[in-house]
């Protein structure tokens, strides 16, 4: 069988599919991935087969930048950059998907990907990475400008995806110009035609579980996640070996402000806490700080070897950070930044594994020590170890199997 796995994001994105893809391999199918050209060595370097789509992300949205980290863009060039982005979809995905016998499109700007397995008669499965992306009277939808809160009235939640579903429309236009040229009809909702109404769902059960609507049958599989065997690097063993477990401290792809490293690294101070900052897309650094032993400065690492290692996790809510410090038993802090953050930083509080700290915009040494001090407490991280014994590990391996099992 021939797999066409396509994504529209970062790291975060892609790292999913690059699991799935490995799994399928195993099984003996071919797998070949669409995403951003930033990760096209990386995932070759696994042996599988890449097709680099849309722009260089890290040139986009990396850095810091002095003052609040928003994006550069105005609502018109945002809607250049939407038609842009559909209309490559088109033209990279339409040729990738030729000659394949399943398309697995992952993350929520999927939006001609369905239209291309139409038109080839392949098909077709959706998968989202959080619930929250999923329709649900349970909880508000995510938004890219902020959130909503989760304590909405049933009612509240569902008007809020009314509207949520409703400014898919922007990409509704090209959408359909393009579906045209294909001689397909025009789709009504965007939103419906791109999930469908069987979507599956790569996160973990325990951890996120789906709540969804009347009429939608979610495949919920587990995580997928890469059994990555990288070492970690020489001198964050040595660190690591040095003293007591540090704090993690990382963004991961998000965009931060030119004071966040600092920030970051005095409220582990304030705790009498040693850490480890991950630079990130965004570059964070110590800033004017004086160097000293009880920080490190790294690169990229195996989270799944580093995250065990330490003393809680602070990071920005991704879903592939967020499982893998669940994973590891780690207590969290979760800075969220924009869309499905919000929800995972909700659900590590909810569950008591860690805390939802201040948001982006409003970090301080003092708030952030105060989420630290609450996600160290003993009892916390008792919940967390309770929680990582009951997730499952498996999730990209039970995807591949079943997807051979309904498509092979």
């Amino acid at each position: 069988m021939r797999v066409l796995l396509s994504s529209i994001g970062s790291r975060g994105d892609v790292q999913p599919i690059v699991a799935l893809g490995l799994e399928l391999q195993a099984l003996g199918h071919r797998a070949r991935l669409c995403v951003a050209p930033n990760f096209k060595e990386w995932i070759e370097s696994y042996g599988l087969e890449c097709i680099p789509m849309g722009p260089d992300l890290k040139k986009m949205t990396g850095g810091t930048v002095p003052g609040k980290p928003v994006l550069p863009f105005s609502r018109e060039q945002l809607q250049q950059l939407a038609d842009q982005m559909v209309r490559g979809q088109f033209q990279v995905i339409a040729e990738a998907a030729r000659a394949c016998d399943l398309i697995v499109a992952a993350g929520a700007l999927q939006i001609a990907t369905r239209s291309i397995a139409e038109a080839q008669s392949i098909p077709y499965v959706f998968a989202a990475y959080c619930p929250a992306v999923l329709p649900s009277s349970k909880y508000p939808p995510p938004k890219m400008d902020g959130h909503y809160s989760f304590s909405l009235s049933e009612e509240e939640n569902l008007e809020l995806w009314k509207e949520n579903e409703e400014s898919f429309a922007k990409f509704g236009a090209v959408l359909n110009e393009e579906r045209e040229k294909m001689g397909l009809g025009p789709v009504v909702s965007v939103q419906q035609s791109m999930f469908t109404d069987r979507p599956w769902l790569a996160a973990d059960p325990v951890l996120a579980p789906a709540f969804p609507l009347s009429g939608m049958e979610v495949v919920q599989t587990g995580a997928w996640m890469i059994s990555e065997e990288t070492p970690l690097p020489e001198e964050l063993e040595e660190f690591l070996a040095d003293g007591e477990p540090p704090v993690y401290l990382g963004f991961g792809s998000m965009r931060a402000s030119d004071q966040t490293g600092r920030v970051l690294l005095e409220a582990a101070r304030a705790l009498g806490l040693r850490s480890i900052l991950s630079q990130g897309w965004a570059g964070l650094t110590p800033g004017e700080l004086d160097p000293a032993s009880d920080c490190l400065s790294i690169g990229e690492a195996n989270h799944g070897k580093l995250f065990p290692r330490v003393a809680a996790v602070v990071h920005h809510g991704g879903a592939g950070t967020t499982s893998t410090a669940a994973r590891a038993g780690a207590p969290q802090v979760i800075i969220p930044h924009n869309y499905d953050q919000f929800y995972w930083a909700h659900r590590v509080a909810q569950l008591g594994v860690g805390a939802s700290g201040p948001l982006r915009d409003d970090i301080t040494v003092d708030n952030l020590a105060e989420a630290l001090r609450e996600a160290l407490r003993p009892e916390v991280r008792t919940r967390a170890h309770e929680l990582a014994g009951r997730m499952e590990l498996h999730g990209a391996r039970i995807a591949a199997e079943r997807l051979t099992n309904e498509f092979g």
